[in-house]
């Protein structure tokens, strides 16, 4: 006899055993598609977290049940679960990865495991001591979490599990939803704290808060470089006290009614309007590209494109690749919209995000903005996306699920037979490729909003500047105009894409660097904290004079960062009011809008920073802008290395002269003479495609072909280097064998770029290919290998890196 039947798949499955699981519907519970549920697995019946991708009729005679719901409804549309089957066969990741990238980390539960005693176990006396003491505590205690019975105990939840099997303890499940955040945590000094004996660690912490009094936990580990155990002991010990301050749940502040002024648009603007409001009257999904030049007036017809979607009831996605941007985008948008925004980044608190989503989804938002979160909002019925920016690596996920957000926005606009608009001054090769050729539809903003013009560009030869007798990171060039722009009240842009204050440390007596412990790579000077800080691990220790290999006092702090740019600055021009902005001056959530809004108001005259300032940033009163170390990401092992360039030099060269003044950009290099350079200095991206479009065919790289990265990690090297050397051998077995129909080109297997991160060994294969399902298919079969200790094994289809 048929019956309801859920297909369910679980939380924590790896790639391997990711499939949907059939579960018996009782009779009474109303369960759809998109809800989420606690089932019973393995022969344990252990108690696991899922959610339902389908209920059919099927028999269900030998299922087990399905024991509860969490959600009352669905959390998850049709759209949203076919995407998640989308991603989980294009990009190897796990349904549930799926899931839990496209719910907002407040809507997301957890299992938590609660222990109570079983007061009918007989075999007290038979219990190790430490088992005892546990039973005896739940006994008098009642029932407690697990992380409480382990942390109050100090043992491992294996000896729960134990307990459980002697009968000793009953387990009980039941799911908590991470919400809240709302507050962030902070501690200050307790007032009588003489006679505690504290740990060099511990005694970092109080010397720096007997300076600044209050600190939060965030701001206190990256001055002090400890870690979160050693604040967790000082509260413990009655040193520290601990409070919480209120954050804002809104991610942005408004109060003024919504200002829905006529947009006047040039011709050329008009032109490309017109185009694309043809393709959002198809009745089919549309991909079109709008190239300007920077300063276009891009901002001008996404308006007007949201205007028309926007009033017929339907959502608008607009993307932006850096949180940076996200303030001059609400600004813009609340303006015009009101209310009916909502915003997404990785800065909100998970209360924000928690709020924003549900708005969408209620459908008291219609329109959401925000960076690569963005591209889930829970719209019912789509009608525009916008990618500004569309070539930044950002709109690419470094971490499971490994997507592109180009790619997931294609899916929605095809789902929704809606537009997608991608954006940009300089766009990635691949989309002005499919342009190109008639794959995407082409619109061209060729001049600047207002007739302003292009600002005039000068390169400088840095190394004529060191035989001149001038070694300051400031060239003589870049120094006058900085001064001409100060004494005539405008603002200056400065980019070094380089954070911290020093790039490495060495001895010159016996050649020692200061490297990473856990990673193969140096370690980064910071002086705002005066330590030596790991970017990818963030081990630091303390900055030392002396040199651990030979005790010489002659350390050398080389290379340039921004924090020692800074200082260059201040002494440079002691009278200018300077705002660095980069990784390590914006800690707080709202740092980014706060400085950005100061400077836009004229509280500073110079900008400095990393990329972040790069792009999309308009401000009127900047006049110059000038590329500190112009070489740094020219000369990578990554074949994206001169476009990456060419668009960062282009884009922040834009910044300067977009109001009524003319502007100037002064580009610092060892390297004049270069190509590259020459073609930002111009403006000139079609050149620049024109050469490097040739350079790609030549050595078959995308858009010839795809790029799929295959990587193993592991503790041993050893272990690491078989399973990258035991995948590439199936690869081989397989084109030669069942697979003779795929095309591949291998590069590899070889240690990675960076060949250890965070003590893990690291070995890569880089696959030039096709990527159809018959591709895909193959590597699924390759690289289900039988994984021993830690390997883990990660496929990353076509990487913004190959380190």
């Amino acid at each position: 006899m048929l019956s309801p039947v859920a297909k369910v798949a679980l939380y924590g499955a790896t790639y391997a055993f990711d499939k949907l699981y059939s579960y018996a519907i009782p009779p009474k519970m109303n369960l759809r598609a998109g809800q989420r549920v606690i089932v019973p697995f393995g022969r344990g019946n252990t108690e696991k977290q899922g959610i339902v991708f389908e209920v059919a009729e099927e028999d269900s005679y030998h299922l087990k049940t399905v024991k509860s719901v969490i959600d009352e409804n669905p959390v998850l549309s049709d759209e949203m679960l076919k995407m998640c089957e989308y991603m989980h066969e294009t990009v190897f990741c796990t349904r549930c990865d799926a899931v839990s990238a496209m719910l907002p980390t407040g809507l997301n539960h957890r299992l938590i495991n609660f222990y109570s005693a079983n007061i009918d176990f007989m075999g007290l006396e038979l219990l190790p001591d430490t088992e005892k003491e546990i039973f005896n505590f739940l006994k008098a205690k009642g029932e407690k979490s697990e992380d409480d019975i382990t942390s109050t105990f100090g043992v491992d939840t294996l000896v729960l599990k134990q307990m459980t099997e002697k009968e000793a303890l009953i387990k009980n499940s039941e799911t908590k939803q991470k919400m809240g955040d709302a507050t962030q945590k902070w501690v200050k000094l307790n007032d009588d704290i003489s006679e505690i004996k504290l740990t060099a660690r511990q005694k970092d912490v109080v010397n720096l808060l007997s300076d600044i009094e209050t600190a939060s936990v965030k701001e206190l580990r990256y001055f002090t470089g400890v870690s979160m155990s050693v604040i967790e002991n000082l509260i413990q010990k009655g040193v520290l006290v601990a409070f919480e301050r209120q954050v804002f749940r809104s991610p942005y502040k408004t109060n003024a009614a919504p200002n829905p002024n006529e947009i006047y648009l040039t011709a050329e603007q008009q032109a490309a309007f017109m185009g694309l409001r043809e393709k959002l009257k198809s009745d089919k999904a549309e991909v079109s590209l709008l190239y300007g030049v920077t300063g276009s007036g891009k901002t001008q017809v996404f308006l007007k494109l949201v205007d028309e979607v926007s009033q017929k009831g339907e959502g608008v996605i607009v993307m932006v690749p850096e949180i940076a941007l996200t303030p001059q985008m609400i600004d813009i948008f609340t303006k015009r919209y009101g209310n009916k925004i909502a915003v997404f980044h990785s800065a909100m608190s998970m209360g924000q995000r928690m709020d924003e989503w549900t708005r969408i989804k209620n459908g008291d938002a219609v329109i959401a903005i925000g960076t690569r979160s963005a591209i889930f909002a829970p719209f019912k019925k789509l009608g525009l996306i916008i990618i500004d920016e569309e070539q930044e690596h950002t709109y690419k996920s470094e971490k499971s699920p490994r997507f592109h957000t180009r790619d997931l926005a294609k899916f929605r606009v095809a789902y929704h037979k809606a537009l997608l608009c991608l954006a940009s001054a300089t766009p990635s090769l691949e989309s002005y490729a499919a342009a190109k050729k008639g794959k995407y539809s082409l619109f061209t903003l060729k001049n600047r909003y207002n007739n302003s013009q292009l600002p005039e560009v000068e390169v400088v030869d840095m190394k004529k500047e060191i035989l001149n007798g001038n070694t300051s990171p400031v060239s003589e060039a870049l120094y006058e105009a900085i001064n001409e722009t100060l004494n005539s009240n405008k603002q200056a842009i400065l980019l070094l894409n380089r954070r911290g204050h020093n790039t490495y440390i060495s001895c010159p007596n016996c050649g020692y660097v200061a490297t990473c412990p856990n990673c193969s790579v140096s370690l980064t000077y910071h002086s705002a904290n005066k330590r030596l800080m790991c970017h990818y691990c963030g081990h630091s220790v303390p900055v030392t004079q002396k040199c651990p290999d030979c005790d010489c006092e002659s350390l050398k702090f080389m290379g340039l960062g921004t924090q020692k740019a800074a200082e260059e600055l201040e002494i440079l021009f002691p009278n200018a009011r300077i705002l660095r902005l980069d990784a390590d001056s914006t800690v707080s959530r709202e740092s980014y809008s706060t400085y950005l809004s100061a400077f836009a108001k004229g509280e500073y005259d110079i900008l400095l920073g990393t990329q972040m300032v790069a792009k999309g940033l308009d401000f009127p009163n900047v006049t110059l802008v000038g590329v500190m170390g112009a070489d740094a990401a020219m000369y990578s092992e990554d074949f994206r290395s001169f476009e990456r360039s060419f668009s960062l030099l282009t884009q922040v060269v834009g910044r300067a002269g977009r109001g009524d003044n003319a502007g100037r950009a002064i580009i610092q290099t060892v390297n004049p003479d270069s190509q590259l350079i020459a073609f930002a200095e111009a403006q000139d991206y079609d050149s620049f495609y024109n050469q490097e479009i040739m350079t790609r065919s030549l050595m078959t790289f995308p858009p010839y072909c795809d790029i799929c990265a295959v990587y193993t990690q592991s503790v041993s090297r050893a272990d690491a280097e078989r399973a990258i050397k035991e995948i590439f051998g199936k690869i081989r077995e397989m084109i030669n064998n069942s697979y003779t129909d795929v095309k591949v080109i291998i590069l590899g297997p070889t240690p990675s770029g960076i060949a250890r991160v965070n003590n893990k060994y690291r070995f890569r294969m880089i696959i030039k290919c096709k990527n159809n399902k018959r591709f895909r298919e193959m590597l699924k079969n390759a690289i289900n290998i039988k994984l021993i200790r830690d390997i883990t094994v990660s496929v990353d289809i076509n990487p913004e890196t190959m380190l």
